[in-house]
């Protein structure tokens, strides 16, 4: 007999050799009709697999996220089988799961249409109601490699010639079809109940530019029509709040050909940027920030020591300048860094907190620019805060409840990851171990639930990272904190100790907004371009019904604008009804309405941009009525 702990820390005995599947039927009937994988001793293990020792185990149903990653590799297979059915010389490449479903890349010699991807979602709904079996099988690499080479998927091949020469590689087979994967996946077709084809995209064979540009069909799948159809109507209500689509009707911002992914602000997009900017400078001094502001083009020889050379030169600019080359700057901290030795430190300046509003340019590839959300320039709200380890827990809880401060303004909630590690990083074990460590004390003081997400951090230290739930569900990585302790010592700072000695700093990068641009783009979707009034660029349009108010709304105007509120006049000879369609189309907050009785009584005819009529009051109680709002950032 076995012993096999559950998460609950409960221990059951079973016979050696017993399935997962069989398992989670022992421990609820109702548990193994929902599981669609297992975490065995802390690894990815399917429903199929046998338990041969002492183990732990976590049966995974498609609440948990490796449920739904199982399942959706899954879902993936069924639609390359579905392709190859249906056209069967395309070539397969690669087809994982991913956060919001899968999607898998093709190498067709035509373009898939609307058309076909509805034929290819019936042939998915046969393959799915034929409920064939996943079975794993395993060859040497040399009968791998023939395999895939007899079955003229070039792609495969590839992909098995670049594994080690000793390798065993798995296959997964479903009826008639195999593919080349490691897993894992849920036990039949039929797990996978609700499967729906979203769109086709471009890709570049392993994301190399050089290399070919496939069709990648993206997808997504469910266990449950209803949740499918939940999710549908969520694409859809996004659509609506897309903010490339929002930020031209608004007049916000535009992105042209002549500067790809470098995004242009109109006036009005300068409103809302200028707001967030005074809003993010106002509570950074009161957190005690001091603001500064550093080069965009820094010699090259800078970016060797930072260590970005080696681990981010694929995602920089670089020019010459005297015959010497200089990088565009991709990131703030080395010229934080260069502020910070410009002078001798004492312990008693710590910790020295450094804000910046930095500009800063990445190379992205052309098929991931997305608007705000995606671009090649951005500002970063950057801040690096300069400390002594004794100070790290407190000040990292400093930053979250800053970071917490920001988010309530805006009503969103959030959730924390603690990003560890990557394979591709700089410094000792002891260093990574005590940075780590650091941020969790941090996480667990504030007690602020997190999970971990392993080998993310970034090559200089572990992170913390704050993902955004907008009001339609969707989630956006925004701040972070990342604990360093690699920069100090690859630029020798220092500060002077209580012992009159020299001493090494610790260093924390931080941002609240991550990228202002971004962010923006985040808020016109969050309100579907209705800002709150306090950030809305328009705050209170004026209208006249006839000529004859002309004068009373210009001075109506005149006194709002001495007030600081934003506020336009529509004069127009139009008729008021279609005057009032426009404000609302261009989301303005308020719209004063004034006809001859009103300007009879002196006073105002107020509505809301939802269609509430307000009624009327004078213009003095509508000035205190919206200052306060405005003052008190009031988010609707």
């Amino acid at each position: 007999m076995i012993k096999v702990t559950l998460k609950d820390g409960k221990i059951m005995e079973f016979e050696k050799g017993t399935k997962i599947s069989d398992i989670a039927m022992k421990i609820s009937p109702a548990l193994y009709k929902k599981a669609l994988g297992a975490k065995l001793n802390g690894k990815d293990a399917e429903l199929m697999t046998e338990v041969n020792e002492d183990c732990s185990l976590e049966i995974l149903t498609f609440e948990d996220e490796g449920g739904k990653w199982t399942l959706r590799h899954t879902a993936s297979h069924i639609l390359a089988q579905a392709v190859k059915r249906v056209y069967p010389n395309v070539k397969l490449a690669i087809g994982p799961a991913i956060d919001t479903g899968f999607y898998y890349d093709f190498d067709a010699d035509f373009t898939f249409t609307p058309e076909m991807l509805e034929t290819l979602e019936k042939e998915v709904g046969k393959i799915i109601k034929e409920d064939l079996k996943l079975e794993r099988f395993e060859l040497p690499r040399e009968e791998a490699v023939k395999f895939m080479q007899e079955k003229n998927e070039p792609y495969k091949v590839e992909l098995i010639e670049d594994l080690p020469k000793d390798a065993i590689i798995s296959f997964y087979k479903q009826g008639d079809f195999v593919d080349l994967c490691a897993g894992p996946h849920v036990p039949s077709t039929g797990k996978v109940k609700a499967i729906k084809l979203l769109s086709v995209a471009g890709a570049y064979w392993r994301g190399d530019e050089k290399n070919k540009m496939l069709q990648r069909i993206y997808g997504t799948a469910f266990t449950k029509k209803s949740e499918l159809d939940a999710y549908l109507n969520m694409l859809e209500e996004a659509k609506k709040r897309d903010h490339r689509k929002l930020g031209k009707e608004l007049d916000l911002f535009s992105i042209h050909e002549e500067g790809p992914g470098f995004p242009f602000f109109h006036p009005k997009g300068m409103v809302v940027r200028n707001e967030l900017e005074g809003f993010w400078r106002e509570k950074h001094t009161e957190a005690g920030y001091d603001e500064i502001r550093t080069p965009i083009i820094l010699n090259e020889a800078l970016w060797h020591q930072s260590g970005h050379w080696d681990h981010y030169k694929e995602n920089m600019y670089f020019t010459k300048i005297d015959g010497e080359d200089y990088a565009i700057k991709p990131m703030n901290c080395p010229g934080s860094i260069l502020v910070y030795k410009s002078s001798l430190h004492s312990y008693r300046e710590f910790p020295l907190r450094l804000a910046e509003l930095g500009l800063v340019h990445r190379h992205e590839l052309s098929g991931a620019l997305h608007g705000l959300m995606r671009v090649r320039c951005f500002t970063q709200d950057d801040a690096h805060i300069f400390m002594t380890k004794d100070q790290i827990k407190d000040e990292i809880l400093n930053v979250i409840k800053l970071i917490d401060d920001f988010y309530k303004t805006f009503g969103f909630e959030y959730f924390v990851e603690l990003s560890t590690r990557p394979e591709d990083s700089m410094g000792s074990d002891e260093d990574w171990e005590a940075a780590t460590n650091g941020l969790k004390e941090a996480l667990d003081a504030a007690k602020l639930p997190y999970k971990i997400n392993e080998g993310d951090g970034a090559f200089y230290g572990p992170k913390i990272d704050f993902h955004l739930k907008d009001c339609i569900g969707r989630t956006w990585q925004c701040g972070t904190i990342q604990l360093d302790f690699q920069m100090p010592e690859r630029f020798d700072l220092t500060y002077v100790g209580p012992d009159g000695e020299k001493h090494r700093p610790v260093m924390v990068h931080r941002v609240v907004f991550g990228s202002i641009e971004r962010f923006i783009g985040i808020l016109i979707e969050q309100f579907a371009g209705a800002f709150p009034t306090w950030l809305a660029p328009v705050q209170v349009r004026v209208m006249n019904i006839t000529d004859a108010q002309k004068d009373y709304v210009a001075a109506i105007a005149k006194t709002l604008k001495s007030k600081k509120i934003r506020v336009e006049i529509d004069d127009r000879n139009e008729k008021i009804g279609y005057k009032i369609r426009e404000a609302q189309l261009q989301k303005i907050p308020y719209m004063i309405i004034v006809g001859d009785k009103e300007m009879n009584e002196n006073k105002i005819s107020l509505r809301t941009r939802k269609g509430g009529d307000l009624g009327a009051m004078s213009l003095d109680e509508f000035i205190s009525k919206i200052t306060e709002e405005i003052e008190n950032r009031v988010i609707e």
